[in-house]
């Protein structure tokens, strides 16, 4: 009955990604008539599955409007770089967070094990693009999920925020 009340006037692929997440981290700590949200749901600090949906053609057509997102503080020095990577990938550096924003888990997966590779100098852009086709070929058309997908290559990061300096 709930979950009928908060989906109601959804559709598509974002309410079939609702039922999964509740299926799988249970119901959402908040829910509107545009976005229902998760806090502290698994791996993640917040997973938001929005109704607005925006194209995304990398590595493949598809569409975001499931974000997921982490502690992780990205060196302002590759927020170009990871720009370049993924335009769906979201350094904050103030909240010390990562947002990754597709239409699956796996796929926000990928995209924050891959840019903890570009940060840590492990691929460039350029590798990590052409890893990110390689990986989402193998799970969208074969099934195949590699650990890239599956869960964080990476620690889990702490003390993230970075509020500046205070100029006056």
């Amino acid at each position: 009955m709930i979950k009928k009340l908060f989906l109601e006037g959804w559709t598509g692929e974002p309410k079939n990604t609702v039922y999964l997440l509740i299926n799988k981290y249970g119901l959402p700590n908040e829910a509107s008539s545009r976005r229902i949200i998760w806090y502290n749901n698994g791996p993640w600090k917040r997973t938001i599955v929005h109704l607005d949906i925006v194209p995304h053609n990398t590595p493949t057509p598809h569409l975001d409007y499931l974000e997921q997102t982490i502690d992780y503080k990205v060196p302002v020095h590759f927020f170009d770089n990871l720009a370049r990577f993924d335009g769906s990938l979201y350094p904050d550096r103030t909240a010390g967070e990562a947002t990754a924003k597709c239409d699956q888990e796996a796929a926000n997966f990928m995209a924050l094990n891959l840019m903890n590779d570009i940060v840590t100098g492990k691929r460039s852009v350029e590798d990590a693009r052409h890893a990110a086709t390689e990986i989402e070929k193998a799970f969208r058309l074969k099934g195949q999920f590699s650990p890239y997908t599956t869960g964080f290559l990476f620690s889990k990061q702490f003390n993230t925020a970075d509020p500046d300096v205070s100029s006056f």
